[in-house]
């Protein structure tokens, strides 16, 4: 809860932002899948790259390939300018995440630390005795699924058990007769809010007095004897989830108040631009369309791009929200103008970070450029030894990189990660496109070229061991042994 709650922890980033002018005299060569600076992936290459392998030839891999074949380049051009992407302009832009992360630890930090909690005896007890957390211990008798003929043999044996129950021998019977896992424990179900059981079970729980014992109780499980705890019972690990409870409601108090103050008012069209967006966030970059309002203005699609690209797994929060009805789409929106609102809070408090944690997220992006460069060989030191200029470098990366390429796409050599804010820096900072039109030509023209691959294959594979006259008959004994 708490923090993460507040505002999920560190984010990472994945933009990709295109120059306008490379998009405009790109459309018009289709036989060009990408462009990274001056290299290209032909339409022919990608799909030779799809149909000679085993992946499935459909758009979305293609898109993948043309991605990874994108920042795989960049980094090339990068390594044959020397160009380490060193720049703490552009490093403090792409890491926003993680600064949002630290800046929103801090706040939430100062707001917090000012949320009074009262565990004091008096007001922990009657919290205790009017139910807002229950504390109880059951035996369970499980009645077997589709059994019927025997619930009453059940329900039999528990009231006889609960009829013998006291205080005293609760535990020892649970450890007897339980049928679940807190049998072991005496039948011990801790402290628990209502809403952790399913309700036929609570409501029994807070019908009793505690330290009483009750009649059977039916749910789902079984039939349970059910004996409510005392306060003094239960006092330690009810005082612990008795304080997080008042700083969860302080925390929802204090959000449900930004939210009022903030003015927001999700739009009616919000979900099917969220859902555009989701589906493509790197063309909606620029959308001005307007998602929300609030006190802070317009919440633009632009912006829902951005935030889902910052999320750790943006991938998994576009699937999600594909197959998310419609209705969840304004808590999703609530939920980003939340944290946007939260922002502007921390930044009217002054909350940034010190230039030591400054300099700590800066030092952990650079350490990434060398970490990819030498995964792909591809360092400028491992360009220097083969390549005297820049030209020769470029082609020599370039190279490189095509080749280990193909073998990822084989099989044949170990996924290099491209970590997202490196992603976004060599987009931001260099040209590059990809061409759907020319994906969907490449994904047609790889068909015949599996169908090729595969029949080759085929062809290359030897015949079945199957008998034929005169040969040597399989001993007697052979499949008759287990």
């Amino acid at each position: 809860m708490t923090r993460l709650r507040f505002l999920g922890g560190a984010l990472a980033l994945v933009s990709l932002v295109a120059c306008d002018g490379l998009k405009e005299a790109f459309s018009s060569h289709v036989d060009v899948a990408a462009r990274a600076g001056s290299q290209e992936l032909s339409v022919q290459e990608l799909a030779d790259l799809l149909g000679k392998s085993r992946v499935p030839i459909r758009k979305e891999v293609a898109q993948s390939i043309a991605d990874a074949w994108v920042n795989y380049q960049l980094l090339g051009v990068a390594a044959a300018n020397g160009d380490s992407l060193n720049d703490d302009k552009l490093i403090d832009e792409v890491m926003w995440p993680v600064y949002t992360s630290a800046k929103t630890n801090k706040f939430y930090k100062q707001v917090s630390d000012k949320w009074v909690t009262d565990t004091s005896d008096a007001t922990a007890s009657a919290a205790f005795e009017k139910g807002d957390l229950l504390a109880a211990r059951h035996i369970l008798f499980q009645v077997p699924a589709g059994q019927d003929a025997d619930t009453l043999a059940v329900m039999q044996k528990a009231e006889g058990v609960r009829k013998r129950a006291t205080t005293a021998n609760f535990a020892a019977l649970a450890k007897e007769y339980g049928t679940d896992g807190t049998k072991d424990v005496g039948g011990d179900l801790g402290v628990f809010p209502p809403s952790a059981m399913v309700p036929e079970f609570s409501r029994a729980v807070a019908a009793l007095k505690p330290g009483e014992i009750g009649p059977l109780v039916r749910t789902q499980f079984g039939y349970h004897i059910v004996r409510r705890s005392t306060y003094a019972e239960a006092k330690g690990p009810f005082l612990q989830q008795f304080a997080q409870r008042q700083r969860f409601v302080a925390e929802s108090t204090y959000i449900t108040g930004l939210e009022t103050e903030g003015k927001v008012d999700v739009k009616e069209t919000a979900a099917k631009t969220v859902k555009a967006v989701a589906a493509d966030p790197n063309e909606h970059e620029n959308d001005r369309t307007v998602v929300a309002t609030s006190r802070l203005g317009n919440f633009t699609a632009a912006q829902v791009a951005r935030w889902i690209n910052g999320f750790p797994n943006p991938d998994q929060i576009r699937g999600q929200i594909a197959q998310a009805p419609d209705s969840l789409m304004k808590t999703f929106v609530l939920n980003l103008l939340r944290n946007e609102l939260i922002l502007d809070a921390a930044e009217k408090a002054n909350v940034t970070t010190d230039s030591a944690e400054t300099a700590e997220i800066r030092n952990s992006f650079k350490g990434l450029v060398g970490n990819v460069w030498a995964g792909l060989g591809i360092a400028p030191s491992a360009l220097g030894d083969s390549a005297k200029n820049k030209g020769e470098k470029a082609r020599l990366a370039a190279s490189r990189i095509d080749e280990y390429l193909g073998r990822l796409v084989n099989g044949e050599a170990q996924f290099v990660e491209v970590p997202a804010p490196l992603v976004q820096a060599l987009h931001k900072k260099y040209d590059w496109k990809i061409n759907s039109a020319a994906l969907d030509k490449a994904v047609a023209d790889a068909q015949p070229i599996r169908a090729k691959a595969d029949s080759a294959r085929a062809s290359q594979t030897p015949p079945s061991a199957v008998p034929v006259p005169g040969a040597t008959p399989p001993s007697a004994d052979t499949g008759a042994r287990k």
